[in-house]
């Protein structure tokens, strides 16, 4: 089974020894939990609207690299810190996403990576 790694220059990776963004496997993509950090690793500061535009545009990118679509993605997970405000999540899906949108789920945390961090966002796609 050959994995590879999967980098975009639009998305910042992680330091060494932590975590992969993106890995493919075979015909499947896998993407770590986005959030809305950028490159330098500070946060979007916004609603959950606006956090979701930009994670959804790192997997978007992400997927891409890959050589897919947002189409391909078959499975997302979503982590809120505030599940009251989860329409606009589902708002801005609505803007990367047409025809069947893929399985997810929705889960309340506690708490993100940083207080100001509303959201993370991981994706499973099936190229081809």
């Amino acid at each position: 089974m050959l994995k590879e790694r999967i980098i975009s220059p639009t998305v910042k990776e992680p330091a060494p020894g932590l975590w992969s963004n993106c890995l493919k496997v075979g015909n499947q993509v896998f993407i770590s939990g986005m959030t809305a950090r950028q490159p330098d690793g500070e946060t979007v500061l916004g609603d959950e609207y606006e956090q979701s535009q930009v994670i959804f545009q790192k997997i978007k990118d992400l997927i891409e690299a890959a050589g897919g679509t947002m189409s391909n993605i078959v499975k997302m997970t979503i982590f809120v810190t505030n599940i009251a405000n989860n329409t606009a999540v589902w708002k801005a899906r609505k803007e990367f996403f047409e025809g069947d949108f893929p399985a997810c789920t929705l889960v309340e945390v506690k708490a993100l990576a940083k207080a100001e961090i509303l959201l993370e966002i991981e994706a499973t796609a099936i190229l081809g």
